[in-house]
């Protein structure tokens, strides 16, 4: 990195800086405290608010966020940082230039967000308070279920494109049929529920739509493996996303496969520990967001030496 030239963009980005030591000290644009209290390390290539906690392991969010295309641009090219002006080139060999197809969900399907539910839905919203969700979490999640079809005695989690279409729905039984899960005959090349994503922030990757559900701003794969060329690939990758990890502890090569997709592509990842539980969905979500904050940042050498402790 040309440290100077640095200096001077995240001068234009975040205004007059003091420097103490190896750190560089801003206000902050979170939380616009009148002290300069966010500091920044070029050589760590890291930034924290001592106020707000407004923090990150890549300084490109920081001039993505509160630049302008041409700053960012500029950091690009000290930095090294592959072109996306070409973005739809990263991605040539890809199949999802097809175009996502709208799903019908069941024709029985009935609402579990009703303040005044019949006798009939109790088996399934006594299941899903079982599984720890919420009030709240059933009305995010705009989940139903079905009594009687094709879909019978099965809760039913619907999937909303960025348009406000559904794209896919989940449908698990609750009623302790040996089929856990009976989904529809469409494409799973899909970000569930990307109308509620916030690209902005943080984003999970999980399994699946119960784990989804406790880690908050998440995405669950849907599916043993998670292409590179893939609509979730994509999207990371274009909103320059920070990704926390949090697969299922018996998951290793699939996770290794995804951490090695986005590490090609320059993105900020943790690692989030799931050991003592099943998955995501089974921890209480004040457990998660505690391990949340203790994630493990992954780079190329500490990714390489997990890889060498794996194998041991």
């Amino acid at each position: 990195m040309n440290k100077p030239e640095a200096k001077r963009i995240l001068n234009e980005v975040l205004g007059y800086f003091k420097e103490s030591g190896q750190e560089l000290l801003f206000k902050c644009p979170s939380c616009n405290h009148h002290k300069r209290k966010l500091s920044v390390n070029l050589d760590k290539n890291a930034f924290k608010c001592w106020i707000c906690d407004y923090r990150g392991r890549n300084l490109r969010r920081l001039v993505r966020r509160h630049g302008s295309y041409i700053q960012l641009s500029k950091w690009d090219q000290i930095t090294n940082r592959f072109d996306l002006a070409n973005f739809a080139d990263l991605f040539m060999d890809q199949s999802s230039h097809e175009e996502e197809i709208k799903v019908e969900l069941p024709p029985e399907f009935k609402t579990l967000t009703s303040k005044k539910l019949p006798m009939i839905a109790n088996p399934a919203y006594r299941y899903l308070r079982e599984r720890g969700l919420s009030k709240d979490d059933i009305l995010k999640w705009k989940i139903g279920y079905c009594f009687d079809g094709q879909y019978r005695n099965r809760i039913i989690i619907p999937s909303f494109n960025d348009d406000g279409d559904t794209n896919y729905f989940i449908a698990r039984s609750y009623n302790g049929d040996s089929y856990k899960y009976k989904n529809p005959r469409a494409s799973k090349n899909i970000v569930f529920n990307e109308l509620f994503i916030d690209w902005e922030q943080d984003l999970v990757i999980v399994e699946g739509v119960f784990d989804a559900i406790v880690a908050g701003n998440a995405v669950p794969i849907l599916g043993s493996t998670l292409r590179a060329d893939s609509r979730l690939i994509q999207k990371i990758v274009y909103n320059d996303t920070p990704v926390y990890i949090a697969l299922d502890p018996d998951a290793e090569a699939k996770e290794r496969k995804i951490i090695q997709t986005l590490m090609k592509y320059d993105i900020e990842l943790y690692k989030i520990d799931v050991s003592g539980y099943e998955d995501v969905g089974s921890m209480p979500k004040e457990i998660f967001e505690r391990r949340k904050q203790q994630a493990s940042f992954i780079d190329n050498d500490n990714y390489l030496l997990m890889n060498l402790l794996m194998a041991i």
